[in-house]
């Protein structure tokens, strides 16, 4: 039963109930409710807690885990084994080794942070996120989710600033909160349900596509007969080779105390998704990590690939990771619900706006968070959101709003606060009552009813990102509106104005509409929105004054972590694109074009043979002139591309590098592709040197 297996590897609550001494429970539960300073007595009980906990599970290592800035997770195992003089030993586990931790934090990404010589780093233990056990053929480990930072102190992965965030917007939601009388609640926590879309693929044909391998994605494929057009795959029957795959991952992430509740089949062909249920943001971030790694090591147990890059597969859809968010204090009040009553919505429209007010102030950094080579590639297309920064409020929310600024018009409806009933004109279905406003796919930030969904993030991109921008350019906004109620001897006025000045000043950001359409862009220009279209165009948004001096005041980043971010990303973003290309040009050099220069070496000499038969051969010459010429192309964009790559890597900057990649290699890149793409669709499927994607997609054999 899922009930009796849900945490049993977590040392949550419940074990901390039952294993800690009734006083040290408490203190405990203070340090994580109210993020205190932990004290070295209360981690030595804990400490010994956990061990004796793990090893009775089975455990015999423990590792304190983290992530990094290369958007995975690190870990280095440590026995609890302490050897004795007599020859025995013991197994031990002390509240400074549970606390504090050190690794080579030169080894790890750091944008200029780190020298190679400057090797110390610390991680240290976060007891906001709970502990946990992960099994697998090694063995048992107890796996402690910590932060990591240099010797010096600087933040060098993705969960410090995070924490910082959290702190930050619930520090400001308090303020905001207190105008309002709400002085029973301690602090505000920031939710997030993280859905996980990917894609299955089997394991053999994965091995033969080196393009997968190397880089994630295909980077050769002729667009198959179908694709997702019959819309007959999203929401299917889960096959019985994919099924038995997602009940052990269901288990083995229920023992974790990640709350898996829906899987489905995704819209394109192999594509799945998971979607957990919400839970604190820090957490929830740690969670993320977890699935995507019980995603690719259960798919191997199964003889499947898990492939996690936004776009393996040109033509159908690519994966994205739904970031929904929300805002609710202590006391378990949903600052993104609406209220039954003016009191509660006027609080309500105050976090609304400024949500509203954050994401069209920061728009440009909110969109480089979920900037990468490979969300490149999805964002704006098959379900993608574009790459425009706009709200969807839907027009219920957004009347209101236009109501209270004095801006309705003629045309707009106000909908009352009666709910509507959905009648599906068949006796034996209920009415539903219907939601505020519809879905809208094509939003990159829209409101669901009671939390926000941010679409733009890439499936194999950390939330802690996007989540710690998100957290602190929403702080800034209640800074604001805090500073402007304490300050006001007229509250209900000030509550309008605040309303009104947000959507006379920001209303342009809300758009209800298709975001596909060409007439959206040509109005996102005419409102004075961005539009960054790739990770070149808006990476600059890290190091602006703007955003420096966003950061340096809340404490989140100092304002070399932030030019360090700067420096990883377009590190990330090259060594990406150079990678898929030198794979392209050995695929080009040593997989197909001998396959291509065999098979016209047949089609050459079938000519010659039907020439003594027959007297025509027209079709047959022609032919062979049309493979030959595609060679040729084949063979031209292959030479341009290793020029390319040459001209590239002499270049020391890596803004220059990455304007160049994008201007210029990526163009000779879809050259090469489309060249061999035509060949591909013409050549023998026996002789073609790797798998098709009816091979992958539809398991159709040659």
């Amino acid at each position: 039963m899922p009930s009796e297996i849900f945490g049993i590897n977590v040392f949550d609550d419940r074990v901390m109930r039952q294993r800690l001494p009734k006083e040290k429970y408490k203190e405990l539960k203070q340090v994580i409710d109210y993020r205190l300073d932990l004290n070295r007595d209360l981690a030595e009980v804990v400490a010994n807690a956990m061990k004796d906990w793990a090893i009775s599970k089975g455990a015999t290592h423990y590792t304190h885990w983290f992530q990094p800035l290369n958007g995975f997770t690190a870990e280095k195992h440590e026995s609890f084994i302490r050897p004795m003089h007599d020859g025995g030993a013991i197994m031990e586990f002390s509240g400074k080794m549970l606390i504090k931790g050190e690794s080579d934090a030169s080894s790890f990404p750091s944008g200029g942070l780190r020298q190679t010589f400057e090797a110390r780093g610390y991680t240290m233990w976060d007891p906001t996120s709970p502990a946990f056990l992960k099994e697998d053929k090694s063995g048992v480990t107890l796996c402690i989710p910590t932060a990591f930072c240099s010797w010096g102190g600087t933040a060098l992965d993705e969960k410090t600033p995070l924490l910082r965030s959290v702190k930050a917007i619930s520090n400001q939601s308090l303020r905001v909160l207190r105008q309002f009388g709400e002085y029973t609640v301690k602090n505000v926590k920031t939710n997030v349900g993280a859905e996980q879309e990917y894609f299955l693929i089997d394991a053999d044909i994965y091995k033969h596509r080196m393009d997968l391998v190397l880089s994630g994605r295909t980077l050769f494929g002729a667009k198959p007969p179908k694709g997702q057009e019959m819309d007959d795959y999203y929401f299917g029957l889960i096959s019985e080779k994919i099924s038995p795959f997602m009940s052990e991952l269901d288990e083995e992430l229920w023992k974790m105390g990640v709350s898996a509740k829906t899987k489905h089949n995704e819209v394109a062909p192999c594509q799945h998704e998971l979607a957990p249920i919400f839970s604190v943001e820090n957490i929830a971030a740690d969670q993320n990590q977890l699935i995507m790694e019980t995603l690719d090591k259960l798919a191997a147990r199964h003889g499947l690939k898990c492939l996690l890059h936004e776009k393996p597969f040109a033509y159908i859809n690519g994966s994205g990771k739904h970031n929904n968010w929300n805002l609710a204090t202590d006391t378990g009040l949903n600052l993104m619900n609406p209220g039954d009553n003016p009191y509660d919505n006027a609080k309500f429209l105050v976090f609304l706006c400024a949500v509203i007010k954050a994401i069209d102030v920061h728009a440009g950094l909110l969109r480089v968070s979920a900037a990468s080579a490979g969300n490149d590639h999805r964002l704006g297309a098959c379900e993608a959101p574009p790459a425009i920064i706009s709200i969807c409020l839907g027009e219920e929310l957004t009347n209101v709003l236009k109501k209270i600024s004095g801006d309705i018009g003629e045309d707009d409806v106000v909908v009352d606060d009666m709910k509507r009933l959905v009648d599906f004109g068949v006796p034996s279905l209920p009415m539903l009552y219907a939601d505020a406003s519809d879905r809208n796919r094509t939003s990159p930030f829209a409101f669901t009813g009671n939390k926000f969904e941010f679409r733009m993030i890439g499936s194999s991109m950390t939330i802690s990102w996007a989540n710690t921008i998100l957290n602190t350019i929403v702080a800034s906004v209640l800074d604001e509106f805090a500073t402007r109620l304490e300050n006001t001897t007229d509250f209900d006025n000030e509550i309008t104005s605040i309303i009104a000045d947000t959507y006379n000043n920001h209303g342009r950001v809300i758009f209800n509409g298709n975001g596909y359409s060409d007439e959206w862009v040509e109005e996102a220009v005419r409102r004075g929105l961005p539009n960054y279209k790739d990770t070149v165009e808006c990476v600059k948004e890290l190091i602006s004054d703007k955003t420096i001096e966003l950061f340096e005041k809340y404490e989140i980043y100092t304002a070399e972590e932030m030019h360090a971010r700067y420096e990883i990303t377009l590190e990330a973003y090259n060594k990406r694109r150079m990678i898929e290309a030198k794979t392209m040009v050995i695929m080009a050099e040593e997989q197909i074009y001998p396959a291509v220069n065999r098979y016209v070496m047949e089609l050459a000499d079938s000519v010659k043979v039907l020439e003594k038969v027959f007297d025509c051969t027209c079709a047959q010459k022609k032919k062979l002139k049309e493979y030959c010429s595609n060679i040729d192309r084949f063979q031209r964009s292959t030479d341009a591309l290793k020029e390319s790559i040459a001209r590239i890597e002499e270049i020391h900057d890596e803004y220059e590098k990455a304007f160049k990649i994008k201007e210029e290699m990526l163009v000779i890149m879809d050259q090469l592709r489309e060249a061999s793409d035509e060949l591909e669709q013409s050549t023998d499927l026996n002789q073609w040197p790797f798998p098709t994607y009816c091979e992958i997609l539809y398991d159709i054999q040659a």
